[in-house]
Formats: C-alpha cells, sequence, structure tokens
C-alpha cells in the first residue's frame, strides 16, 4: 500500500530509521533516538536521528524523560561536585540572576539536583555528570514525490542546512521507484546533500547518493536573504557567521527536545478524543493513526477540532477509569508513549515496536 500523504511517508522514513539507521554502516537499535518536526527558529526538519554514544545515553536517562532547557543545562553542566553558592559555582548566564534561582528550584523539584540554604545563600551541588551523549546529529528531509517543482522549493532549504552545518548530515527521503536511476538525481539538490530511496511498504531503502560530512565544529554561515533573482537584479545575498560554541548550544538544545518528544509524538498533535481515532498496524507493530470516519491515514492539519467529522468521545466510554484515566483516547496516548520510552536506555518501559 502506497501512503496517502506525505505525513504518511514521514511516518514510515521514521520507523525505517529507527530499525535500520545508519545506512550501508550496520545499525544498532539501542544506541540512536528518532524524532520528527524539529528544528530551530528558522528552520524545521522532517525527521532527526541522533547518534548517540551508548553509555553517555544511558547516563542521559538518570536525567529523567523530559527535556532540559537552556536554563537547566546552563546548571546541570556547571553544578560543582561539592557544595558551593550557586553565584560562585555558575558562570554568569548573560541574564538576571533570579532566573537562573527559579531553573534551581525547578531542577531541585525534578530531583536532578542538590540544594540547600546556607543562611540565605542558595547552595548547589550536582547529582551526576551531564553526560555527552550525543555523537552526530542527521537531518532529513521527507519527499516521496520530489519533482521538479518540490525540488526547487527543497533546494534552498538544502542549502541553508549545508551553509549552516548545525547537522553532521543532510539527507532526502524520497519514494523507490522502479526506474533504473533515481529521478531525484536529476534534480537540483546541493551535492552535500545525501539521497535515500525508500519503499515505505516492505520498509527497505537503499542510497542513491551519499551525504558530505559537514563542518558542524567549524564556523556556520546562516543565510539570511536572497536575490531574487533576474536579468536586472545585482543585489546580493545577506548572511551572518555563527560561531562554534552557539553552534553546539543549539545542537544539544536540539538533541534534548528530540530525547523528549521521539517521533510518536503525532497524537498530541491531533484528536484521540474523538470517536472515529484509532490507531492501526502497518508492518507489523508499526502504529499510525486512522480515520475511521473517512477510512484514511489523516494529518495533524486535518485531524483537529474543526474536522467536519470530529465527534467527541461518548461519556460511556470513559466510565470506568474517567477523569482519572481518561477514555480510549487517554490509553492510546499512554500506549505512544510507553513505546516511545522504551527507545531510551535507561528508562524502564514495555511495549514492542
Amino acid at each position: 500500500m502506497t501512503p496517502d500523504s506525505e505525513f504518511a511517508f514521514e511516518l514510515r522514513s521514521c520507523r525505517w530509521a529507527e530499525r535500520e539507521w545508519q545506512p550501508d554502516r550496520g545499525h544498532d537499535d539501542n544506541h540512536h533516538i528518532v524524532a520528527r518536526q524539529l528544528g530551530t527558529k528558522r528552520r524545521r526538519w522532517d525527521t532527526i536521528v541522533l547518534e548517540c554514544d551508548p553509555t553517555g545515553l544511558r547516563n542521559r536517562a538518570r536525567f529523567g524523560a523530559e527535556r532540559l532547557d537552556s536554563d537547566l543545562l546552563h546548571i546541570v553542566r556547571n553544578a560543582p561536585a561539592e557544595w558551593a553558592y550557586y553565584r560562585d559555582a555558575l558562570p554568569h548566564p548573560g541574564y538576571p540572576w533570579r532566573y537562573v534561582r527559579e531553573a534551581i528550584h525547578q531542577a531541585d523539584d525534578r530531583g536532578i539536583l542538590d540544594t540547600r540554604k546556607q543562611g540565605n545563600r542558595i547552595q548547589i551541588r550536582r547529582k551526576w555528570p551531564y553526560p555527552d551523549w550525543v555523537e552526530r546529529i542527521i537531518a532529513i528531509e521527507n519527499k516521496p514525490d520530489l519533482d521538479a517543482s518540490a525540488a526547487r522549493a527543497l533546494g534552498p532549504q538544502l542549502e541553508f542546512d549545508v551553509a549552516l552545518s548545525l547537522a553532521d548530515e543532510v539527507w532526502v527521503a524520497t519514494q523507490a521507484t522502479d526506474e533504473t536511476i533515481t529521478p531525484a538525481l536529476f534534480e537540483g539538490l546541493p551535492v552535500a546533500a545525501g539521497i535515500l530511496t525508500l519503499d515505505p511498504d516492505v520498509l527497505a531503502a537503499e542510497v542513491a547518493w551519499h551525504p558530505r560530512q559537514l563542518a558542524v565544529d567549524e564556523p556556520g554561515t546562516r543565510i539570511l536573504e536572497r536575490p531574487k533573482g533576474g536579468e536586472r537584479d545585482g543585489s546580493a545575498a545577506r548572511f551572518e557567521y555563527v560561531e562554534p560554541e552557539t553552534k553546539a548550544e543549539k545542537r544539544l538544545a536540539l538533541a534534548e527536545r528530540a530525547y523528549e518528544r521521539g517521533w510518536r509524538s503525532f497524537v498530541e498533535t491531533m484528536r484521540p478524543d474523538c470517536r472515529h481515532f484509532e490507531l492501526r498496524t502497518r508492518e507489523g507493530p508499526q502504529l499510525v493513526p486512522y480515520c475511521s470516519a473517512k477510512s484514511c491515514q489523516p494529518t495533524a492539519a486535518e485531524c483537529s477540532g474543526s474536522c467536519s467529522s470530529f465527534e467527541p468521545e461518548p461519556p460511556v466510554w470513559r466510565t470506568k477509569g474517567w477523569p482519572i484515566e481518561g477514555g480510549p483516547g487517554k490509553r492510546l496516548q499512554r500506549l505512544l508513549a510507553k513505546r516511545r520510552r522504551r527507545r531510551r536506555p535507561g528508562q524502564n518501559a514495555g511495549g514492542r515496536d
């Protein structure tokens, strides 16, 4: 069965990456994490693959399933091994200390930092060193039908990725065809981007073009504005340099968000509380959303409260566990969350996927 939308192809691409990454190099299911629809303020990717250090990934689980934002990272990465006044122990954050105090209380509530009062001073002590758990970040754009118009729209985005080099590699995943040479190779995509041809029905993929390793440890170039083109356009592109330290901070923040979210978070932007919402299996145990009212796999935009077919779950469906446990929709959310946690070594969760 061929996916009926780019969203459906994206879920199959994520499942393939979770099972098979790295292409042509072997894989280990416990050493990488897949997430979807993540990025920065100026750029969002369809799929993110984190290649992780096995020991570091397991140690990261000590800090919980939720992400650590920039404020929390500032604390747990700099917290001392012995008790110290927080202003003496932490480098100046570049913003008022009162926000640091709020983050310290938040870290204490989450159980990832030791705190105590010495007079009127807050002292802190780390519980564990924050691990160096991310080795590489892979960005994948999913375009099942990469025709000329789609390639023209995607090309500038990939050029932005290559110039900034925030990810270690940039790929395009497109649907496999019966042609001898994949059509994507004829499109004007940056040569530094890899091309992956995926058969979503059987979850088999081949590398049609290998990507170039990007210089993540060197300054990057952020393209701000491009010339509009044409014979009379003599304007130059506007850009700015991004220092390696800034890139490293953004990479870690991106990795933390991916660690929390995963790719099964699609239910969080849909309406599982609709009586027509279901989870159906594809290719063994993979669960994908399905709308019984429209007999299709809906996108997040289609599965919303404004849908003409939306009907809340009947109250009788929720009587046994409601409001504590909720109805079928809540159970579907818990099921996907359990399968997401299973992909995080060190977090106990059952489920097969």
